[in-house]
């Protein structure tokens, strides 16, 4: 270890030295840098709709600034969005949350990790799903918890069930996370083992923290929540997100739904790092929940194609190997064939040259927990992944 970094660990807290730099932020900064300086590049990079936000949503936030609704407000968010978000919630998954019972958070993530932070003590075991999105791993460490890592096996599509998540509980489990779908196989959860999770959890005292992010995005046709088994509520906490949604990544709008108790703590600690969100975002918020939903259904349409675009495109380069997603917008193939070709030796290897030779930008399976893929945001223009698997394959085609 150099004096360098000797002394920054001694300088910085032992929580800060648990975690690490979000590894799909930090490809976007190389990439973006790569732009700047004039290089075309294939970005399926960062996991962000490609899609505006939808005009009724900005006028919204337009019409809030015009009204001068720019103050605080209080720390979980105006009633009026906390009440919009549980009657969406309501109406689609029958769940049964009270404005009392929702937060209002800046992003996904932060609802994420207020929860992680109020529930999770050290020591505590935390059950986590194989492949998982990067930052659980850390939110679960920076709080002094332990992830238990459940492997999903890719023959099987990344699917989890109940007893795989009942093989991993021990006294010592204090949470488990899902998100389905998934970031980043699309894999999900049955509706059948969703119910079975939810309910296993609650009998044994364990909090299930379900992250939605993506819950709208399910091409199953079989839309679940677990917030809709409304008897195990008192150990259930739903992590939604309007981002993926509505297009909002930018926005950072996000929520909670949870046990008073549990609303009320992650309040607490809202209250002592951003506060409220911005006012004008919790107006649109309500405008996107509350309008008409036409937009969802077209933009998860357009997905849907752009899936099967991408998906023809990577089962047609040879050694690759793709499950099909069944929700969310990543496709995340096996490229493992080419481990020792070309001096690649890991995904991280084959990603950087991508990255560097190819200008195609894809993120290394390593931050999601497997060693043998890499993760594609399909989130993009028709255009963008045809000209990606045109230069992935170009590249792969000079290894074999």
């Amino acid at each position: 270890m150099s004096p360098a970094t000797e002394t920054a660990k001694k300088v910085l807290t032992d929580r800060i030295n648990r975690i690490e730099v979000s590894a799909t932020m930090a490809i976007t900064a190389e990439a973006l840098k790569m732009k700047a300086s004039g290089i075309d590049m294939a970005d399926f990079g960062a996991g962000e709709p490609h899609f505006a936000t939808p005009r009724h949503i900005k006028d919204a936030a337009i019409n809030a600034i015009e009204k001068n609704y720019t103050r605080y407000t209080a720390v979980a968010g105006i009633p009026e969005v906390r009440k919009a978000i549980v009657e969406r919630h309501t109406a689609d998954f029958g769940s049964q949350y009270a404005p009392e019972e929702c937060v209002f958070t800046v992003g996904g993530k932060h609802a994420l990790f207020d929860a992680i932070q109020v529930l999770v003590d050290h020591g505590d075991e935390v059950i986590l799903p194989v492949p998982f999105w990067v930052s659980f791993k850390d939110i679960i460490q920076y709080a002094g918890g332990v992830p238990v890592y459940v492997e999903a096996q890719e023959t099987e599509n990344f699917r989890i069930t109940a007893q795989m998540i009942e093989a991993a509980i021990t006294p010592k489990t204090k949470a488990i996370i899902l998100n389905s779908p998934s970031n980043p196989s699309g894999a999900v959860v049955s509706p059948g083992d969703l119910e079975a999770i939810v309910r296993l959890a609650h009998s044994k005292g364990i909090y299930i923290l379900l992250d939605e992010c993506y819950v709208y995005l399910n091409y199953t046709g079989a839309c679940v929540s677990g917030g809709s088994f409304t008897d195990c509520k008192e150990h259930v906490v739903v992590l939604g997100s309007l981002s993926k949604t509505y297009a909002m990544t930018g926005w950072r709008a996000g929520y909670a739904l949870a046990p008073k108790q549990i609303i009320a703590a992650m309040s607490k600690l809202q209250s002592q790092s951003t506060s409220n969100a911005a006012t004008p975002v919790q107006h649109a918020s309500i405008a996107a929940v509350s309008g008409d939903q036409g937009c969802v259904a077209e933009m998860k349409a357009d997905y849907l194609k752009l899936r099967d675009r991408i998906l023809a495109g990577l089962r047609a380069i040879p050694g690759v190997t793709c499950t099909t997603p069944e929700g969310a917008f990543y496709v995340y193939p096996n490229i493992s064939a080419y481990f020792g070709k070309g001096g690649i030796k890991s995904a991280s290897d084959l990603a950087s040259k991508l990255l560097t030779e190819a200008h195609t930008v894809v993120v290394p399976g390593e931050a999601f927990g497997t060693k043998e893929h890499i993760r594609f945001s399909y989130a993009v223009s028709a255009d963008v992944i045809d000209k990606g698997i045109e230069r992935m394959t170009k590249y792969l085609s000079q290894l074999a």
